[in-house]
């Protein structure tokens, strides 16, 4: 029939990325690493501390509220997020028609929000080291197996939707 949807390939559902630890916890040791940091080298506030410290709070909860609505998206496509398990589908909906990891930019978010809110210097220090730690050592080995996985969908996909936003 004309009307069914094409099917993309069968791939051995075993095969998944090769990410061996929770993303989450990158964002936590760098949050960590940033108080320590704080604390070792008596680092000063950020300027204009207490002015930052509702838009960084406010930065925090938007951070968990778009974890949250993606996290949302992951159940109602069958799918599990934890980053070394199989995909089934593509997820192109919601926060993920703007953003092809709105997971780890809203904890991005909660770490740059939390930097703000408290005026930690170290936390600050840290975001950039936590970025390109989640960006090479995670996002870089779930979208090549992305790429095996589902092909030309996917490449379509990343043309219309950028890796962070």
């Amino acid at each position: 029939m004309d009307d069914e949807p094409p099917q993309l390939p069968r791939i051995d559902p075993s095969i998944a990325p090769s990410v061996g630890f929770p993303p989450p916890l990158v964002f936590l040791g760098f949050l960590m690493l940033g108080l320590l940091l704080d604390d070792v080298m008596s680092l000063p506030p950020i300027p204009m501390g207490r002015a930052m410290e509702w838009p960084g709070f406010g930065l925090m909860m938007a951070g968990i509220g778009l974890i949250i609505v993606s996290l949302g998206m992951f159940s109602a496509y069958g799918e599990d997020p934890q980053p070394w398990t199989p995909s089934q589908a593509i997820i192109a909906r919601g926060p993920y028609r703007h953003s092809r990891n709105p997971m780890y930019l809203g904890m991005l978010m909660i770490q740059l929000g939390y930097a703000l809110w408290e005026a930690s210097m170290g936390v600050l220090a840290f975001v950039p080291f936590a970025f390109i730690a989640i960006d090479r050592a995670v996002i870089a080995k779930e979208e090549s197996y992305l790429r095996r996985k589902f092909g030309k969908a996917f490449e379509d996909y990343c043309a219309r939707v950028r890796r962070w936003i």
